[in-house]
């Protein structure tokens, strides 16, 4: 998929960040190679975003899946960073992740201080996007699913969960990771995602308190 972006921001439009904005937070967006990580932190971040993508060569081709995915001339090598302000005291970074299983290794460190997670899939190659999946379950950090558009064969919403074997408290959406609004709306349904998870462990927790101050009952004579 061509990795150009619509309705990026003007040189004019990136501001430097406020002095004011002392809340930092994180996501970072993760999946299989080629999947369009790169395009996604692109089209969203409001200045132009930090990229180590080199170009690929004949080096790689011993230890780069490239199926599905020939006509991809570069790769990214550490991470792509992008930024995006919420208001005057809060910002959001975002991280994107190297999809070749070489650089697998710098995830857990991407993932530190993160609040949720974006996995972004191809559905023509659903398999890559298994250790993603696993990885973040293994951190318990929260994520939702998002399918970009390649063009490739529909799945309905069912067969792309078996696939992935996601429960059902987890989002799957669609988007075009090329497009900023479409980009922006997969980021939207992560943090009301996050936002659901935060208030029922609030709701929970009194729950839990009352249970563990509750008097133990005698044994039966």
């Amino acid at each position: 998929m061509d990795s150009a972006t619509s309705d990026r921001p003007a040189a004019s439009d990136r501001a430097a960040l406020s002095a004011t904005a002392d809340n930092g937070l994180k996501i970072v967006v993760v999946g299989g190679f080629g999947v369009g990580k790169t395009t996604m932190v692109r089209s969203v971040s409001e200045v132009r975003p930090l990229s180590t993508e080199e170009t690929m060569t004949r080096a790689g081709e011993a230890v780069d899946d490239l199926d599905g995915v020939q006509a991809k001339t570069s790769t990214t090598v550490a991470f792509d960073f992008g930024r995006i302000t919420l208001d005057e005291r809060s910002v959001l970074y975002l991280f994107g992740a190297p999809g070749q299983e070489r650089f697998w290794f710098l995830w857990d460190r991407l993932f530190s201080g993160t609040l949720g997670a974006v996995v972004l899939v191809d559905t023509r190659r659903l398999a890559d996007s298994w250790y993603a999946i696993d990885r973040l379950e293994h951190h318990g950090t929260p994520f939702i699913v998002a399918c970009n558009d390649f063009g490739g064969p529909l799945h309905s919403e069912q067969q792309i969960r078996e696939a992935l074997d996601l429960s059902d408290d987890v989002p799957l959406v669609e988007c075009d990771a090329r497009d900023r609004s479409s980009s922006k709306y997969v980021l939207i349904t992560l943090v009301e995602h996050l936002a659901a998870l935060s208030a029922a462990r609030l709701l929970a927790a009194p729950e839990a308190a009352l249970a563990a101050a509750a008097p133990t009952p005698e044994p039966a004579p």
